[in-house]
């Protein structure tokens, strides 16, 4: 039986993470600890989840022409990604993320683009056959959008399955959206790419009723602690996630989209998926970090294995 593959589009950032008792104020100095350098990048962190969760994923994507760029492109390697559709950009910096941690474990982002605005359209001609062949192709919106939407467009008209976690938040065009087969946003993306505010259950099923309309067949809206809100063409439902104490969120909803991704290709169903998603998250927030957070499978499976 051959593996279903997957393609990954999205970023590459270098994250700078320092921990703060709060978030400040406007013209506010506060005092940080723990500063550290992290790879990151929500298409990379991605990416991750999916190697570590047991998918055939390449990963299309771009780095600046320096070390740190070089160093990432070997650490993506040892965690199961095909990297040949990475590429160095000359004259030009690998993305760049500040990010702040509260005591809550709560972040606060802020991104250079970098290399990563070198994956346009006609770059990424040159790997329309990654997408052509895949299954499933997952991305999210730190890559120019143009280029997604294209992606998007090529992987439809080859049967590929497209994925979109819609993040960071942005208004996004209903020719766009009825490309898309499966989108996960959290409140606040859904909000904006409805309208329609979404604080509880209620909110979430108009939410994803309309994103339905678009021609998205299966809605996830992710609601932090209490879940997950699944709707499939207007049927929909909360799947809860798991309780832990979380020290860390910054990649926990990277960590589930991957999971996600990997546990649909393999034929899962979609409760099913959102539950290995959820446990791998739950492990993610544990932990400090973005990438460094991120659980192999076999942590994932001991861990669903303890709930049963």
């Amino acid at each position: 039986m051959t593996t279903p593959r997957l393609a990954v589009l999205g970023s590459i950032n270098v994250d700078h993470i320092m921990n703060i008792a709060q978030f400040p104020k406007p013209g506010e100095t506060v005092i940080g600890h723990d500063y550290k350098i992290a790879f990151g990048g929500k298409g990379a962190n991605q990416a991750v989840a999916c190697g570590r969760s047991g998918a055939d994923i390449t990963f299309i994507a771009c780095v600046g022409d320096d070390a740190i760029g070089r160093e990432i492109i070997a650490q993506l390697k040892t965690d199961n990604i095909d990297t040949d559709a990475i590429r160095i950009i000359p004259k030009t910096p690998t993305g760049v993320a500040m990010i702040l941690v509260n005591e809550q474990g709560e972040n606060v982002i802020s991104i250079v683009a970098g290399a990563n605005s070198a994956l346009t359209p006609s770059h990424l001609h040159q790997y329309r056959h990654i997408i052509e062949q895949a299954d499933a192709l997952l991305m999210q919106l730190e890559s120019p959008l143009d280029t997604v939407f294209e992606a998007a467009k090529q992987a439809k008209a080859h049967q590929t399955k497209v994925i979109l976690n819609p993040a960071p938040a942005q208004p996004l065009s209903d020719e766009f959206l009825s490309f898309i087969d499966i989108i996960t946003p959290n409140e606040t993306e859904a909000e904006i790419l409805t309208g329609i505010s979404v604080h509880d259950e209620v909110g979430a099923a108009k939410a994803a009723n309309i994103l339905h309309s678009k021609g998205i067949k299966h809605v996830l809206i992710t609601l932090g602690s209490r879940g997950v809100w699944f709707s499939e063409q207007g049927t929909g439902m909360i799947i809860p996630g798991f309780r832990v104490e979380a020290v860390d969120t910054i990649a926990a909803g990277d960590t589930f989209n991957g999971a996600f991704v990997t546990a649909i290709l393999e034929g899962k169903s979609a409760h099913d998926a959102i539950r290995f998603a959820h446990a791998a998250a739950a492990i993610a927030v544990t932990r400090h970090g973005a990438q460094s957070s991120v659980p192999w499978r076999d942590e994932i499976k001991s861990f669903l294995a303890e709930r049963a």
